[in-house]
């Protein structure tokens, strides 16, 4: 597991929650937003690219919505957000 993502785990296994799978989520949009500046003519990849920042709007919504305070800690570890 990356960095980001252990620092925001609930517990020492903890793999599946919002906090984490955005972490997740948030390194995947990284790594390919590199790969399609390189290789801009790859739409199987800039699919993927927007499924995974759709599915981490959705989780961050949620987390506003039901636990704000963990919202704020993510948006300002990850600095994803204003």
């Amino acid at each position: 597991m990356i960095k980001k993502a252990k620092d925001l785990a609930i517990h020492e296994k903890d793999t599946g929650s919002s906090e984490v799978q955005i972490a997740l989520l948030t390194e995947k949009i990284e790594v390919l937003s590199k790969h399609l500046k390189e290789f801009k003519k790859d739409k199987h990849s800039s699919v993927g690219l927007l499924k995974a920042v759709n599915k981490r709007k959705k989780l961050l919504d949620y987390l506003k919505r039901n636990k704000i305070d963990s919202y704020k800690n993510v948006i300002s570890k990850l600095n994803i957000r204003k």
